[in-house]
């Protein structure tokens, strides 16, 4: 759970950045925003889930 919390806030300040250096309109965040909550609500969701922590357990792991 803390993962998929930390890709929500990875991903909304990535749109954020783009809405803001005018990389990506208004209507296309809205449209990008409704594709992702419509992905999570499907059965594509689990698949997806699995696939990102598949690329975070991938990731070195920082520190000791």
């Amino acid at each position: 759970m803390a993962f998929s919390i930390s890709a929500l806030v990875l991903f909304g300040a990535l749109l954020a950045l783009l809405m803001r250096y005018r990389a990506l309109g208004a209507g296309a965040a809205v449209v990008a925003l409704l594709f992702g909550f419509y992905l999570a609500r499907s059965g594509a969701a689990p698949s997806i889930d699995q696939i990102m922590t598949a690329l975070r357990d991938a990731l070195p792991k920082s520190g000791n």
